[in-house]
């Protein structure tokens, strides 16, 4: 197909429109398009993943990184036809990023006192405020030349043509990624992707500092993924020491700079964790035939089970190297048993995939984190600990069946899980409580037994009610409906400094009025991804394949309506935007929580029927609009920007719950075709 007409209309070249720019001597290449793409969301979800694990207050911050990035996109799509060049600084921005990030990290170092966050050494942290600014600050330096990079060969395209090429090159992105992930691959080779992309970009102009700055970011990379017992799943930054306790050989184990796990012996357990054996207290060793322990982690529960007699274990634990690496290093060496099976699974995936009953069910300290992805307010264990999960688990218990959760609870959650139980069970659950400090958080366990009392219980739960987390608001941590405080200053202050920045590098706001009806289609489909993700999450597990498959899932389905769009003739605008909002009347009247019922092949083929048949419609109304424009780097631009204000708008979810979203991204649909009208040109025949 000819690149420059598309329905007959002729398609000006930038260099014709705007004479000769900086960059503009090279000419349009597909292959350079594509790789552009690719890397700058390799180089995206590298830096969500990377941050997030060595600074804990943006793992806390959810979107952060995906915000900076997509502000930093937008400005270098706003500077495509410019004389500004940023491409050439981008070695330069992301040494200083992973040079600031490796120099400044914070630690949690201990889960109470009043000052619990550090930094290298004995150092504290930076202030969390001037830490957050400056991250964002240099992620957004970084976008920016990647962003204009791509653009910068994407406005030399027919507009539809360009956009099926930048979302090939995302899908390699995300295949890419995806693969380093499943191969436990450390920062040092994303370093090394993303530095050989950089040179690759700017040949055949790189400059010795370029290329010294590109050495510097895989060097100090290379330093950290050196780090002695330190490991990189495809969830977290695992750092592993060995020590003792009370006299004993133990594993410490922190993940992503937060304390997680000690695999200690049984001797030792017994004398400083007594904990573990709580559950033990009120089931009898001849009736533990089938256990089931979700949290396994390096197996301190499984070698309790083992010692109190279970004849069965089903061992389940998302993460696998906790499982398979480190666990098998466990001083008492529960893996090893023979009456042990492993499960590489989330949580409650597991529970609604199994025909197994149980004697006893252990959830046990399920706390990963870690967050489900940069575009979610979800953490990896977030539907495991829902009054629909805990139900669930009921289902699997056998005759006589006990189920027993701990951890170390605020006071609130304590409440919220007991009061969940009470809910589930019609009864209140046995309480075994370690006091802590006044206000923090104590150690306690939970257990409930449906045939009737808890057997040797000596004190039930009679705390205060809590509304319980459900599948649709999965918010367990957050004590009440609402958006925190510390989260809208946070949105307030980088809406408003993003359009500083936005004047600052872009340039006017002028040419950006005519494209407000693509915002509004990028605010909208940010939060449609978002749902997608989410929806997925309850369906088929929180795991990071999953994860990589819906994204995956969502560029498949762009791409194909992009296709269509440039194949077919679509009808006018009302009827695409009418037959989109049905498609979202649909999603909004089947219950996502209704489809966990059918058989797993029955729920793939409903679970994406009704996920990315919007998706795909969203984007045959994207297509016929932005086929049309004039400016194709402002208008994706403005897209991008708009993205940014719907990835501020997921935090409604944290008042409303997921399903509520549905009604925002129907109304920011809506005032998109209403803006669009004014914009519009006449259809041409074809």
């Amino acid at each position: 197909m000819d690149t420059g007409k598309l329905l007959g209309r002729e398609i000006t070249t930038p260099i014709q429109a705007h004479g000769a720019i900086q960059g503009a001597e090279q000419p349009a290449s597909p292959a350079r398009l594509a790789f552009a793409s690719f890397l700058m969301l390799f180089v995206e979800l590298a830096l969500i993943r990377w941050v997030g694990a060595n600074n804990v207050f943006v793992t806390n911050a959810t979107n952060f990184v995906l915000l900076a990035s997509f502000l930093g996109i937008g400005i270098g799509f706003l500077n495509a036809r410019t004389r500004r060049d940023y491409v050439r600084w981008t070695p330069v921005a992301l040494l200083v990023l992973v040079g600031f990030v490796l120099a400044f990290p914070v630690v949690v170092e201990t889960i109470s006192g009043p000052n619990p966050y550090h930094g290298n050494g004995s150092m504290h942290a930076l202030p969390q405020p001037l830490s957050l600014t400056i991250v964002f600050v240099l992620v957004v330096g970084v976008m920016v030349g990647l962003g204009q990079a791509v653009a910068r060969s994407f406005v030399r395209f027919q507009p539809l043509n360009a956009y099926r090429l930048d979302i090939l090159g995302s899908i390699a992105g995300i295949v890419a990624f995806s693969v380093l992930s499943f191969l436990d691959q450390p920062p040092a080779v994303w370093g090394s992707v993303a530095g050989v992309g950089l040179v690759v970009l700017l040949l055949p102009r790189a400059r010795w500092w370029q290329l010294g700055a590109v050495a510097g970011i895989i060097a100090l990379l290379v330093l950290e993924s050196l780090t002695p017992g330190q490991l990189w799943s495809p969830y977290n930054k695992l750092t592993i020491q060995n020590k003792h306790v009370g006299g004993q050989p133990a594993i410490a184990v922190s993940a992503n700079n937060v304390p997680y796990q000690t695999a200690e012996s049984l001797d030792a357990m017994r004398r400083a964790n007594a904990v573990y054996f709580y559950p033990y207290r009120h089931v009898t060793r001849a009736s533990l035939g089938n256990v089931l322990i979700i949290g396994a982690g390096t197996g301190n529960d499984v070698a309790v089970a083992l010692s109190e007699g279970a004849r069965h274990i089903d061992a389940v634990e998302i993460d696998p190297l906790l499982l398979l690496r480190v666990g098998q290093a466990h001083p008492s060496h529960p893996y090893r048993s023979s009456r042990v099976s492993m499960y590489v699974d989330d949580g409650r995936a597991y529970l609604e995939n199994t025909h197994q009953r149980y004697n006893l069910i252990l959830f046990a300290l399920p706390d990963s984190v870690a967050a489900l992805a940069g575009q979610s307010a979800l953490r990896l264990e977030s539907f495991l600990l829902t009054e629909q999960s805990l139900a669930a688990a009921k289902s699997h218990l056998a005759p006589d069946g006990t189920f027993a959760m701990y951890n170390y609870y605020q006071p609130f959650l304590l409440s919220r899980y007991a009061t969940t139980l009470e809910d589930v069970y019609h009864q209140a659950p046995c309480a075994e409580v370690q006091p802590g400090p006044p206000g923090g958080r104590v150690l306690a366990v939970l257990t409930v037994h449906p045939g009737g009392p808890v057997p040797a219980c000596t004190t039930y739960w009679h705390g205060p009610s809590l509304a319980p987390a459900t599948d649709d608001h999965p918010f367990p941590y957050l004590q009440t409906a609402r958006i925190p405080t510390s989260f809208l200053r946070m949105l307030g202050a980088i809406l408003l400094g993003s359009l500083l920045l936005i004047r600052l590098g872009g340039g006017r706001f002028k040419g950006m009025g005519s494209y407000v009806d693509l915002a509004f289609m990028g605010a909208a489909f940010l939060l449609l991804e978002t749902k997608n993700i989410v929806q997925f999450a309850l369906l088929f597990g929180t795991t990071w394949f999953v994860n990589s498959l819906v994204f995956a899932g969502v560029l498949v389905a762009v791409y194909l309506a992009v296709e269509t769009a440039r194949r077919v003739r679509l009808p006018r605008p009302a009827v695409l935007y009418g037959v989109l909002i049905a498609s979202l009347v649909l999603a909004w009247l089947v219950p996502q929580e209704s489809l966990l019922a059918l058989p797993m092949i029955a729920r793939f083929f409903a679970g994406s029927a009704l996920a990315f048949a919007p998706v795909f419609l969203a984007n045959l109304v994207f297509a016929q609009r932005f086929s049309d424009v004039q400016n194709s780097g402002t208008a994706f631009a403005v897209n991008l920007l708009g993205a940014m204000v719907g990835g501020a708008l997921e935090y409604l979810s944290l008042i409303t719950g997921y399903h509520v979203l549905l009604i925002v991204i129907g109304v920011l649909y809506g005032l998109a075709f209403v803006t669009g009208l004014r914009g519009r040109p006449a259809a041409v025949p074809g």
